[in-house]
């Protein structure tokens, strides 16, 4: 499933009784971020890994242009690891003025959700997986794990903001793109950072 999802605050439900969903899956479970927090989805591409970078931030990529951070959210949610398949996306979502791209198993529908259908998260849940869920929307067929992806990555947003910066000119030079791709990095005189070892 291909979707560019820019402008979409101006697709999200005009009721103030559903809230619009980009549905995915992630370790058997289905997981849902709010619309207006998705710029893109993409398939799979050539990820450039960052030494020292954290344990889940897989890299980044060239999005037309622009040094994107990339991480598996299976890793940042405490999921098993397992190998990415031709169904694997990245979902490009805004955090602040920056994006970041999260990889996710695949992604299944944009669903609007009766705000009537969420309840709190479950006390079973861990303290720090509550801290980035903000429900339950229970459906006919299925559970949906509404996550909060600007609290999931807080934490983060920094270093992941130093990520792209620090590699803007080097993923310029080893990507595929047009010399004005190029050229709207190549000035920035950024070097590679050096991390105490890679991954």
């Amino acid at each position: 499933m291909e979707r560019d999802n820019r402008g979409a605050e101006e697709n999200r439900t005009g009721s103030n009784q559903e809230l619009q969903l980009v549905v995915f899956d992630l370790a058997a479970e289905y997981y849902g971020v709010d619309i207006g927090d998705v710029s893109e989805i993409i398939r799979m591409q050539a990820i450039t890994q960052i030494p020292g970078a954290p344990a889940f931030v897989e890299g980044v990529i060239n999005l037309r242009g622009k040094v994107v951070p990339v991480l598996d959210l299976r890793k940042r949610l405490d999921r098993r690891v397992k190998e990415q398949t031709k169904e694997s996306r990245i979902v490009v979502v805004n955090i602040g003025s920056s994006e970041v791209g999260v990889i996710v198993d695949a992604v299944t529908e944009v669903l609007s959700v009766p705000m009537s259908s969420i309840e709190p998260p479950s006390n079973m849940i861990t303290d720090v997986e509550s801290d980035y869920l903000r429900g339950i929307a229970k459906l006919d067929s299925k559970l949906i794990i509404l996550l909060d992806v600007k609290k999931a990555l807080d934490s983060v947003h920094k270093r992941l903001e130093d990520i792209a910066q620090g590699d803007a000119d080097t993923i310029a030079a080893d990507s595929d793109v047009t010399p004005n791709e190029k050229a709207m990095t190549a000035g920035n005189g950024h070097r590679r950072k050096s991390g105490a070892a890679a991954r």
